[in-house]
């Protein structure tokens, strides 16, 4: 077996680029030198704790220079890395650390009461990084055990297709379920991210905003960054006005960001004095309407690539990209090493491929598919078919590879017998200059089965009968929306991707 580690994506950063700054994280500037000796030395600590190769290292840290450290630190022990979101409860953290066999939870001071009840309810060992809280008791710091050995020479060899990291899915079917991320899987796919899809240059800065928990702000953009060499701006919380001002300060020139922090920028936009120079933007993590990839272009003067991908593809698989051309409303090709194509949504059992512009579900094979679900042999089966991933999402392609992603097959709304497709009334409903953010559902109803609902956070004064009225001249006398509710705000997963489920329920009664 070849032997590889995802930790020498910082390895090699630190050979090649040695004095350049790796990471900015407010006052604070770390070179790719500097941040692997820490990695080195945070490894050594967690060896002192008993952590080595086959153990499992739970990661619960914000967008902070603790979170790469302590990252590469437990690739570089040779661990699995399992990145937990910031926001679960504590029951939910504590179902993720039990699920995942996690040996010891490394989680920042500012996360310590969450972190505590979690570790307490799975059993297991929480240690913390960053400054110490004020009063009270604490648990075993990492930076102590750090401090009492050697910093290891190098990271642990690795088998390629070992366990690099364990990314927990949404949620969106039941329980979250661990997909298993390989070294290989990983280090291709920020490879191929860099140096195939996107026009990246050594001299690169890259707004860090994404969350590092999360497989796109980590793979993309922090394992990506420093797959290059570039230097990674890291922002703990996002908001418009933030993200504007961080960017103007430090040169971003790279933007990593899903359809809601792009929405977020625009409204900022017009209240900022100066505007970022952005020279390449890319979107994924869910659709992006193309009227704010328009706007957006005409703002920031900046062309968005959209991609797509999930957590069991590493995650991209297709994205826009210079050597094709773009196309707005598509995700693009596939990425370098990777096929994807359409198959038929009603076959389970075996995969049929269909031909240009059929209408299916989007398969994906490749260097990009994860290894399984863990501990699930029967749901990795029914998700790998023929050595084909099945996403769950319909979409076409086209003879000249450009695909189109339609929409989920569970988010599909028959009314009166027709397939209605909630994405495409949300790019007509987008353009409507008092819609900020829509999301369309379908809702039980006597008479045609389902019936279209139209959710809107909206822009001033809006009302449902003239939404609709506008909708009726731009959309088919199946599709438009019969009802129109207004929310403050859409519910986003981890992902930050709308959670239809939740709108079903508390909007459509389901």
């Amino acid at each position: 077996m070849t032997q590889l580690s995802l930790a020498t994506v910082l390895a090699e950063g630190a050979r090649r680029y040695p004095d350049k700054v790796a990471v900015i994280d407010g006052s604070l500037r770390t070179t790719y030198r500097e941040l692997w000796e820490q990695a080195r030395s945070y490894a050594a600590g967690l060896h002192q704790l008993g952590v080595g190769p086959g153990d499992t290292v739970a990661v619960l840290i914000p967008n902070l220079t603790d979170f790469p450290r302590v990252y590469y630190a437990a690739l570089t022990a040779g661990a699995a890395v399992v990145p937990v979101h910031l926001l679960l409860t504590a029951d939910e953290m504590a179902y993720i650390l039990r699920d995942s066999g996690t040996d010891v939870l490394v989680a920042h001071s500012s996360q310590l009461q969450t972190a505590a009840a979690a570790a307490e309810k799975a059993g297991v060992r929480l240690v913390s990084v960053g400054p110490r809280p004020d009063g009270g008791t604490t648990p075993a710091r990492l930076e102590d055990a750090a401090a009492s050995v050697p910093a290891l020479r190098s990271y642990v060899s690795r088998e390629a297709e070992d366990t690099a990291v364990i990314f927990y899915t949404s949620g969106t079917t039941g329980q979250p379920k661990g997909a298993l991320l390989t070294h290989l899987n990983l280090v291709m796919n920020a490879t191929v991210n860099v140096f195939d899809c996107n026009d990246v240059r050594p001299d690169d800065v890259v707004m860090g905003c994404l969350p590092l928990f999360h497989t796109f702000g980590q793979t993309v953009g922090m394992n990506g960054t420093f797959r290059f060499g570039g230097t990674l701006v890291l922002l703990a919380r996002f908001t418009g006005e933030a993200a504007i001002d961080l960017m103007v300060r430090e040169n971003v020139t790279v933007f990593h960001g899903v359809p809601t922090m792009y929405i977020a920028l625009l409204e900022a936009a017009a209240k900022a004095s100066k505007l970022p120079e952005l020279r390449l933007c890319v979107s994924g993590g869910a659709s992006l309407p193309v009227a704010v990839l328009e706007k957006f272009a005409e703002t920031f003067h900046a062309t968005i690539f959209e991609g797509y991908g999930l957590s069991e593809t590493s995650p991209t698989a297709t994205t826009n990209q210079p050597a094709f051309g773009t196309r707005p409303g598509t995700i693009g090709h596939a990425v370098w090493g990777v096929e994807v194509e359409v198959a038929r949504a009603e076959v389970d059992e075996r995969i049929e491929l269909l031909g240009p512009d059929e209408l299916g579900e989007i398969v994906i094979r490749g260097h990009n598919v994860f290894s399984g679900y863990l501990n699930r042999p029967e749901e990795t089966a029914q998700a790998v078919v023929d050595g084909w991933f099945r996403t769950g999402d319909l979409g076409t392609k086209d003879a000249g590879g450009f695909i189109t992603i339609v929409d989920r097959k569970k988010d599909l709304i028959i009314r009166g017998g027709f397939n209605v497709y909630p994405r495409e009334i949300e790019e007509v409903l987008a353009r409507h200059p008092g819609v900020v953010q829509v999301a369309v559902i379908g809702v039980p109803d006597e008479l045609h089965g389902e019936e279209i609902c139209a959710v809107i956070v909206s822009e001033g004064e809006m009302k449902g009968d003239e939404l609709i009225e506008w909708s009726k001249e731009r959309l088919g006398k199946h599709k438009y929306p019969r009802q129109v509710r207004f929310v403050e705000a859409l519910p986003m997963g981890p992902s930050f991707k709308v959670l239809k489920r939740e709108l079903r329920r508390t909007v459509g009664g389901q």
